[in-house]
């Protein structure tokens, strides 16, 4: 069957290169007729699990639809050809590939397609490399965000701020996040702002910005709905926890379902918070003012108790 196979992918490699010469009554070549010719090599060699040669029929249709001014089919079998390379585990070279598709669709005025594509290649390198996914994934919500598809590129967005978090690329993370909230803001969905919230909260005090995580919750309270809503009242808690370093609170709030069945990324923020100075929780008020004032003050409070007697015994 293989042998069938590869026996009819060659037929076609000879039409194609037929079609191609020129002669003395053929001056131009058959760009058209040879590009479909190697289209039928490329998935016979393909049906024949020669990945390779299949790779090389796609090259040889995609330069033959780019010299026939086709740039949609071109950028095609630049992407099947890509494809092949995906099935031989080359992934960069794969992805360069798709990548070229992805410019090619742009450049013969098919934006979704690009984008599409440029997803494609992400979810391919996503494992091998991870930061080459993050950048791919960043401009097909470009191009999407471009063509007012905001949902679409809210959607890559989501996935380069998940990434970004799980390689602890946090400041990063934290500018990804801000963007995806603000076009959820844009778009009224207000109650998943809220929940971008709670991530930009645990990304900027996993990144010791105490400041930065208060700010976001303080500019929060302009997102209809936002003050008095559970999440609001979690993260003040959470960030007064945090604040008095009181462990204990923290991980109450990090344990709680609201945290705890967010995206596994967040929630593993949440689960891994630990407040500043080991976590001592304070006892009391009037404790952490002692604490606070040191030794001295806790020798006047004594010399205190001492002078309500001093009157009596004199």
């Amino acid at each position: 069957m293989a042998a069938q196979k590869i026996n009819e992918a060659l037929e076609h490699i000879a039409k194609a290169e037929k079609y191609l010469k020129t002669g003395f009554l053929k001056w131009k070549p058959d760009y058209d007729s040879a590009a479909t010719e190697y289209g039928k090599a490329a998935v016979a060699f393909k049906n024949a699990k020669q990945f390779d040669q299949a790779r090389e029929a796609c090259l040889r249709e995609a330069e033959a639809h780019e010299n026939n001014k086709a740039l949609f089919h071109a950028a095609k079998a630049y992407e099947q050809a890509g494809m092949m390379l995906k099935e031989m585990q080359r992934l960069p070279e794969a992805v360069q590939l798709i990548e070229k598709a992805s410019m090619m669709y742009l450049e013969n005025g098919t934006p979704d397609t690009a984008a599409i594509a440029l997803e494609r290649a992400g979810k391919l390198i996503e494992n091998v490399s991870p930061e080459k996914a993050v950048q791919l994934y960043q401009q097909a919500a470009s191009v999407f965000e471009n063509e007012e598809r905001l949902r679409q590129a809210l959607e890559m967005l989501g996935k380069a701020s998940r990434l970004l978090v799980r390689g602890r690329r946090l400041d990063e993370a934290a500018l990804s996040l801000q963007k995806e909230k603000s076009i959820y803001k844009e778009i009224e969905n207000y109650p998943t702002c809220y929940k971008k919230t709670i991530a930009q909260v645990l990304v900027h005090l996993h990144r010791n910005d105490y400041v930065a995580a208060e700010r976001c919750v303080r500019e929060s309270y302009s997102i209809p709905g936002f003050n008095g809503s559970e999440d609001c009242a979690a993260l003040e808690q959470l960030l007064e926890g945090y604040d008095q370093q009181d462990q204990d609170q923290v991980s109450e709030v990090c344990n709680s379902p609201l945290f705890k069945y967010m995206d596994n990324d967040y929630a593993k923020l949440g689960l891994t918070l630990v407040v500043p100075g080991g976590g001592i929780k304070k006892k009391s008020p009037n404790a952490a003012q002692d604490k606070a004032r040191g030794p001295a003050a806790v020798g006047s409070h004594a010399d205190e108790e001492e002078d309500e007697y001093s009157g009596g015994l004199c």
